[in-house]
């Protein structure tokens, strides 16, 4: 299958970067370079595109501005040299955020996720929504998940996790009180919750960003607790974390 990529930066080395790295993934075809969101805009209005790879930064119409007046959104994964904005990015819906100068390992985790999302929206799921939801938002219908586990559904407040360790095809869930293991992948787990409260820091956790206390070089603590930050997460983190 293959996906639409628009390229939207105002930077001439940031689009020849941009279409570099998505000419190297055979399931991403380029329909467009724009350095202005306001051509970025006809284009969108025009063409089926699935991922929008948005600079934030631009002259006339920033890259935020063009989210917020956008009708159907592709997935758009933000690119930009100032950390400052990624969680303003994450509020507005986005998929990813990637902070210059992008690594083509990050880059890759961003295309992955992008494709994971498209396909869900394209089959009709729709709590992938939640993951983005902005945090000014109505409340999600409900603050907590019910797992199986030991033959039984559990009910697990949102508020009562600390951190979640994926462990192949099963996942640990630690709350203050308890380990709570179920058949769930870490993947399932990181569309669904909200996004809001929880994110992904390394390809084995994920943790209730309410709960952190302290970042330790690449560990993030909770009380006594403490997690590591995997390499290819630790932009991401860090920029969401510091806010």
């Amino acid at each position: 299958m293959k996906y639409t990529c628009l390229l939207v930066d105002d930077e001439n080395l940031a689009l020849r970067l941009l279409e570099d790295y998505v000419n190297k993934i055979p399931q991403l075809t380029i329909v467009g370079k724009c350095q202005n969101a306001l051509s970025a805009l006809q284009i969108l209005q025009t063409q089926q595109i699935d991922i929008l790879f948005l600079d934030i930064q631009m002259p006339d119409l920033t890259g935020i501005e063009l989210i917020k007046i956008l009708k159907n959104k592709p997935e758009i994964i933000l690119t930009t040299a100032y950390a400052e904005h990624a969680l303003e990015g994450y509020q507005l819906d986005v998929t990813d955020y990637l902070l210059k100068p992008i690594p083509f390992e990050r880059f890759v985790q961003a295309v992955n996720k992008a494709m994971e999302y498209r396909n869900l929206r394209n089959a009709g799921v729709s709590n992938i929504q939640i993951k983005s939801a902005p945090v000014s938002a109505a409340a999600p219908a409900s603050d907590y998940m019910f797992v199986k586990s030991d033959y039984k559904q559990i009910k697990v407040p949102y508020a009562d996790i600390l951190y979640i360790e994926g462990l192949r095809e099963y996942v640990s869930i630690y709350t203050k009180e308890k380990r709570i293991v179920t058949l769930e992948t870490l993947k399932n787990l990181e569309l669904t919750l909200p996004a809001q409260q929880f994110l992904r820091i390394h390809k084995s956790y994920i943790i209730n960003t309410t709960k952190v206390e302290a970042l330790n070089g690449n560990m993030v603590e909770m009380g006594k607790i403490k997690v590591p930050i995997g390499k290819n997460y630790r932009e991401a983190t860090l920029s969401v974390l510091k806010q």
